[in-house]
């Protein structure tokens, strides 16, 4: 039977918990899942096919949006694009697939994506029970609050009886449960299928509080008509590292996508990037040579062509280029890299060597 019309058939009128839902959920999804990796591997599909099929958000700034020219753009569209470069060499070659919080796993899972990329976190269940492999931490975030500043709320300690909005599918839910329940406070909440959804019955007041991953209330804070009436509360809810997923069983794929991350990554650290990547191939430096693909045979041993990384590099930019104009100050967003920085810099951001 269909994933999608298990899930309908689920929600209407079912008794079922939650946690019940989504262990029958999680073992057909897995099943799925073996079945489709038993049949082909992800990098033959896209070779053949000539093109990337990449799952992103349905709109979210800074991370996968389609901007006025109708093109796509944000972080999570990045790394798909790194991606294609890698395995195609070409970053233009990506079919984007926008998907709700609830679709993205079986849209994974069925083969109908190649690559999660949607502002997704990494979780014990989401890593054991789905039949998913998380590959590695794109952007580290927390989950936050915003509210109405006319609400006069400035601090947790006032939202007692809070009615807040949240998306449906997420972890979001379970750690507002924690959360709550850990401070005493008691609360309702309402859930939406789309972020949109979410946002508009938060802007005409049906909620008080607006929750999600901060930079999310960063990004849809723009939308609001006006933005400057909306606080982003300083309490953080929880830890959200959020990153892309693969299906498990397929080795080479999940090899390629984590370490296409990992050279993004490393090229900031090694201070290569797409204005001086050609300048850096004419330099002596062995490590540099070895990874921009002059020397070695870092591409051979994923599959993949010598100078995969250097395209990476040349038509996407290492990480800092891509963060900048995505998030940071070159973004509407204006993000911080705080512990986004690299290990070196003051933050955590740190990728396993290429040697």
């Amino acid at each position: 039977m269909n994933v999608n019309r298990i899930i309908s058939i689920l929600k209407n009128g079912s008794k079922l918990t939650s946690a019940v839902v989504f262990l029958i959920l999680s073992s057909i999804i897995s099943a799925q899942a073996a079945e489709f990796n038993e049949k082909e591997k992800t990098l033959q599909l896209v070779l053949q096919r000539g093109y990337l099929i990449c799952g992103v958000s349905q709109g979210l700034p800074g991370f996968s949006t389609v901007d006025d020219k109708g093109a796509w753009q944000g972080i999570d569209v990045d790394f798909c694009r790194a991606v294609a470069a890698a395995v195609l060499g070409d970053a233009t070659k990506v079919k984007y697939v926008p998907l709700s919080a609830e679709e993205r796993f079986t849209a994974l899972q069925s083969g109908e994506i190649d690559l999660l990329a949607r502002n997704t976190t990494w979780t014990f269940e989401r890593d054991n029970t789905l039949g998913l492999n998380f590959i590695g931490i794109l952007y580290y975030d927390h989950q936050g609050l915003m509210v109405h500043k006319s609400s006069g709320i400035k601090s947790l300690k006032e939202l007692n009886g809070a009615i807040i909005c949240t998306n449906r599918g997420t972890t979001t839910e379970l750690n507002i449960a924690d959360f709550f329940q850990a401070h005493h406070l008691k609360y309702e909440i309402i859930t939406f299928a789309k972020t949109d959804e979410t946002l508009a019955a938060y802007e005409t007041g049906r909620c008080d509080v607006y929750s999600t991953d901060a930079s999310g209330l960063a990004a849809q804070r723009l939308k609001l008509a006006n933005k400057d009436e909306h606080l982003i509360l300083p309490d953080e809810v929880s830890k959200e590292p959020l990153g892309p997923f693969v299906r498990q069983n397929d080795q080479q794929w999940e090899n390629i996508t984590k370490w296409t991350l990992f050279a993004i990554i490393n090229a900031e650290e090694m201070k290569i990037n797409s204005q001086n990547v050609n300048d850096k191939l004419k330099e002596d430096d062995i490590a540099i040579q070895k990874f921009l693909g002059k020397e070695g045979n870092y591409g051979e041993e994923i599959g993949l062509k010598k100078d995969w990384i250097y395209q990476i590099i040349r038509q996407v930019g290492n990480y800092n280029e891509i963060f900048e104009r995505n998030l940071g100050k070159a973004s509407p967003l204006q993000i911080d890299r705080g512990i986004n920085a690299l290990w070196n810099q003051g933050g955590i951001l740190y990728a396993p060597p290429f040697r």
